[in-house]
């Protein structure tokens, strides 16, 4: 949940469906059910996805908040149906079901290594691992990229474009892209969401090698995004500063284990000579207030504030934890060891994690733009940015 531009997620993965509540839009804002359906469905593809991509065509349905068009004001709630949910009617059932056996109720007592199956189950005294995997699977982030849908409506107004694309899957790495306005189009073009074909197919015959084992893939994305001000966040404080509020959305993402801004770790192993970004004047730079920068490294932050240049951000997945030829675990109902559940799975799912980082980081720029120009219109936004442009770059070399 964010600050100002704030949401939450409800749902079970095969329970009757996902509900995200998004607060903090203003009244006015354009907003159609296909601006949410668009991105929910490129959440479902890529190459190495699993079977339950085949049973759901998630598309969103607005359920408040939004009138002839436009939002009101008011919370937006946003449900999406698991049609899935019709083969686990006992097993999700909300009522009692006592005469059901552990088979119908698909209950778990192999928790799976690299999941939170084991350590929920301890930290919510659960003898089923069942109520701890339903919560913790990424069928949630369906609503996420709902809500993000929303922010991303919001910062287009702003004049702001959010895209990603795979780098890495596995060993196999591609080369440096164009990540310029209109990524998103060449990335959507590749089932891995590679914009170099000879890298993707040979990701996809990394996804097709290790699928024969039994075994999972992660990699790398990158989320870029364009047309962002100068100011968003602040030095002041540590829970504003953007780039940890970035790394902490990202993070949040199940399956996530490392995040990069600009250069990030690889900065640690040159002379500041070469990472960071000389400035010069550019009157035609008005989002950075009369700069720009020769160069990113900074990927878009320094300071934890927003310099006007493209926020470029890395996120780093790990192999997803349910193998069709599960590792050693122990069965918690009887103490013995055990090979882990066997629950339906991706091979690879590093495709989709891309979309979810460009909502995640929607949310987070959205909530920051909420914070830096407030109003309960989008005129009232869209006024204040304006202002605000037109303030930094105001006598911009007479400046004490």
């Amino acid at each position: 949940m964010l600050g100002r531009f704030k949401f939450t997620t409800a749902g079970e993965s095969h329970g009757r469906g996902m509900l995200a509540v998004v607060e903090g839009v203003p009244a006015g804002l354009p907003l159609a059910p296909r601006d949410i359906a668009v991105d929910l469905a490129r959440r479902q593809l890529g190459y190495g996805r699993g079977g339950r991509m085949n049973i759901e065509q998630d598309a969103g349905e607005i359920l408040s908040g939004v009138r002839l068009g436009e939002t009101l004001g008011s919370p937006l709630a946003i449900w999406i149906s698991n049609r899935d949910h019709e083969n686990w009617l006992t097993a999700m059932s909300v009522e009692p079901q006592p005469d059901a056996d552990d088979d119908a109720l698909r209950r778990v007592h192999l928790p799976r290594p690299g999941h939170a199956d084991l350590v929920g189950m301890l930290k919510y005294g659960r003898s089923d691992a069942r109520d701890i995997l339903e919560r913790s699977s990424a069928r949630e982030t369906s609503a996420r990229v709902a809500a993000g849908a929303v922010a991303r409506r919001l910062l287009a107004e702003l004049g702001m474009e959010i895209g990603s694309h795979v780098v890495r899957i596995g060993d196999v790495a591609a080369p440096g892209a164009d990540v310029g306005p209109g990524l998103n189009g060449r990335a959507d073009a590749s089932d891995v969401r590679c914009v170099d074909e000879p890298a993707a197919e040979a990701m996809r015959e990394a996804i097709r090698t290790a699928g024969r084992a039994g075994d999972t893939l992660g990699g790398v994305f990158e989320v870029v995004a364009h047309g962002v001000p100068v100011g968003l966040g602040s030095h002041v404080a540590w829970d504003r500063r953007l780039d940890a509020r970035i790394a902490a959305a990202m993070m949040g993402i199940q399956a996530m284990k490392g995040v990069e801004i600009g250069l990030g770790f690889r900065a640690a192993a040159l002379r500041g000579s070469e990472v960071h970004d000389e400035i010069e004047a550019d009157g035609a730079r008005r989002l950075s207030g009369g700069y720009r920068r020769r160069r990113n490294s900074a990927g878009g932050v320094e300071g934890g504030t927003t310099t006007g240049e493209p926020l470029v951000v890395r996120v780093a997945m790990k192999p997803l934890s349910s193998l069709r030829r599960p590792l050693d675990s122990v069965n918690v109902k009887t103490g013995e060891a055990a090979r882990a559940v066997r629950e339906r799975s991706d091979v690879c799912a590093v495709p989709a994690a891309g979309v979810i980082g460009e909502a995640m980081l929607a949310l987070v720029l959205a909530d920051a733009v909420r914070e830096k120009f407030g109003g309960d219109t989008l005129r009232d936004v869209l006024g204040a940015f304006e202002a605000y442009v037109d303030r930094v770059n105001e006598a911009a070399f007479d400046r004490p």
